[in-house]
């Protein structure tokens, strides 16, 4: 609705309304971006377990033939070689278990975020076999994972 203007109606927002509108928005910006950044760390971190597939079928199936875990993560047949079998995201894998199959992804902090350069990310991949069927099951857990950042970890490896 327009104002009288000396005989002409005016038409248009008054700069109140125009500040409330940006009041608005700019709440909304605030809220949204680190919602934003979390979701793409989570989703890098994501890629780094999604590509962690391979080593595990590779395990998978080393059991399953020889009725044993691999000694070495390497036995398995994966290359450890850095950037083999993982993402620019991952370092690879680390802290195999000989004796239970387990294994530690290392994820790149520096790579998902440079805030996160002092944060330990690194979720643990555990088999456990289904009686009966023989079937392999890997559990995700958030292993060394630091409390601050357990948030970044997809929420099938969150244990806690």
């Amino acid at each position: 609705m327009g104002y009288l203007i000396q005989g002409k109606r005016s038409s248009g927002f008054t700069l109140i309304e125009l500040m409330i509108v940006i009041a608005i928005v700019a709440i909304l910006v605030a809220l949204a971006v680190p919602a934003y950044n979390d979701y793409t760390i989570r989703s890098k971190i994501a890629e780094c377990i999604n590509n962690a597939a391979v080593a595990k079928m590779q395990i998978s199936e080393y059991r399953m033939t020889l009725g044993s875990w691999p000694p070495t993560i390497a036995a398995a047949g994966i290359d450890t070689t850095a950037g083999q079998n993982t993402s620019h995201f991952c370092n690879g894998f680390i802290n195999y278990q000989g004796s239970s199959g387990e294994f530690e992804i290392d994820i790149d902090e520096i790579a998902v975020d440079v805030s996160l350069s002092t944060s330990t990310i690194a979720p643990v991949l555990t088999p456990s076999i289904v009686t009966g069927s023989g079937w392999i099951n890997w559990d995700c857990t958030v292993g060394n994972t630091a409390a601050s950042d357990i948030r970044f970890l997809p929420s099938s490896c969150r244990d806690t």
